[in-house]
């Protein structure tokens, strides 16, 4: 039997490369465009907020069958289709005139996200790379990490120097000029699909079922989707947070793009704790940085200076929390629910944590007033972000207590 080929590092930059792209391009543009599209289309908040919403629901309901796609082997069109896709939308975004237009855009660039982002360039590097592939994935998230330093500038001056419709024109370019060859000549060749198995075993499908309705699965659920809805709420509306909390514009810019190096520093961090500290308690103690950050936030006094410092720390606490806590969701069910089973068992969170994306964007819009801002929505996120905490803490116990 032929072994698998060792990583290709080209490979893995050009598509490091495309993730830094696509989600500079997609994800965090939309805190730019919120208020001039708000102030050009009469949109009020929670409006505007209900595209990304939208956004997110699409990209989670085609995260399925996208990866059944790749699975078979079309990764090369399931991924080139993606980047054509984004950049469609983003020239569209430029000459979208009422609501149902921005809706529809944002739409298209849900399955552009399903086709792009993460989920389907991690199955193309374990598919290619089956016996490394954590290594590339770790390199793409790093690189894709960087989205926001670098994006959320570059967007913002791109709509000072030409205005936001003409702005979204070069984004487009970027997907269309690059991305889509890209991925059109760095993915040709992909592996031939496994062979299918001819049937599941009842046995094993009664044995799934059994985890579902285990405690320690339907904790740790809580806990994914109350932390997905949490960090997915924060970006959509960061730049109008900053803002409303009287920060120069400068600050306004630096503070969500300096969020991008603090992820990648906390990444490394991980790294270096996993092999010097236990992975339980780091476990237990890196979820807990999210609510504390959002405490940062909420506590930031009146004055300019002290504003600013609550809000650096904010940051620092939130990045870190954000860029570390990637990991811990993607391993947790592996480490307290079952090793064998965690590619079924993650689906079963599939639609849940669409849902839940979805939402977190739209409530938080809906929660702003202008007497308290985002005040009372900053209130419900430190809530949940504790819940959340409450509930993998409670499922490490059970499950590390049976063992």
């Amino acid at each position: 039997m032929q072994a698998p080929p060792p990583i290709n590092l080209r490979l893995v930059g050009w598509l490091s490369l495309a993730q830094l792209i696509s989600w500079g391009s997609i994800f965090y543009t939309f805190a730019l465009v919120m208020a001039p599209v708000e102030r050009d289309l009469g949109l009020s908040r929670a409006e505007s907020s209900l595209a990304f919403s939208l956004a997110l629901l699409v990209e989670g309901l085609l995260a399925y069958p996208v990866g059944r796609w790749i699975d078979r082997g079309h990764e090369r069109i399931v991924m080139t289709g993606g980047s054509v896709l984004a950049g469609v939308c983003l020239l569209l975004q430029g000459s979208v005139t009422g609501m149902v237009g921005f809706y529809a855009v944002w739409a298209g660039l849900g399955a552009a996200m399903a086709a792009v982002l993460y989920a389907p360039a991690f199955a193309v590097v374990t598919r290619r790379f089956p016996l490394d592939f954590r290594r590339a994935i770790i390199l793409m998230t790093f690189l894709g990490g960087l989205a926001s330093t670098v994006f959320i500038p570059l967007t913002a001056w791109l709509m000072a120097l030409w205005g936001w419709r003409h702005a979204f024109i070069a984004l487009a370019a970027l997907h269309l000029l690059v991305c889509a060859p890209l991925h059109a000549l760095a993915l040709r060749g992909a592996p031939r699909p496994s062979p299918r198995v001819a049937a599941a075993d009842p046995q094993t499908v009664k044995g799934v079922t059994d985890f579902i309705f285990s405690a320690p699965f339907l904790l740790i659920g809580v806990f994914v989707v109350l932390l997905m809805a949490v960090t997915v709420a924060l970006p959509a509306h960061m730049v109008s947070l900053l803002r409303e909390n009287g920060l120069r514009e400068v600050w306004v810019i630096a503070i969500p793009a300096g969020i991008g190096v603090i992820q990648v520093l906390g990444r490394l961090l991980l790294y270096f704790f996993e092999h010097h500290v236990d992975p339980h308690l780091a476990n237990r103690l890196i979820p807990c940085l999210i609510p504390l950050g959002l405490l940062a936030l909420l506590a930031a006094p009146l004055s300019a200076d002290g504003q600013v410092g609550a809000v650096l720390l904010f940051v620092l606490l939130y990045g870190l929390g954000n860029g570390m806590l990637t990991i811990v969701k993607g391993t947790a069910i592996a480490q307290y629910v079952n090793r064998d089973h965690v590619a079924t068992l993650n689906g079963a969170l599939g639609l849940p944590l669409a849902l839940a994306r979805a939402a977190a964007p739209l409530l938080l819009g809906l929660l702003w007033t202008a007497q308290a801002g985002y005040t009372h929505g900053l209130w419900l996120l430190l809530a949940l972000s504790v819940l959340g905490v409450g509930a993998l803490m409670l499922a490490q116990q059970l499950a590390l207590r049976s063992r």
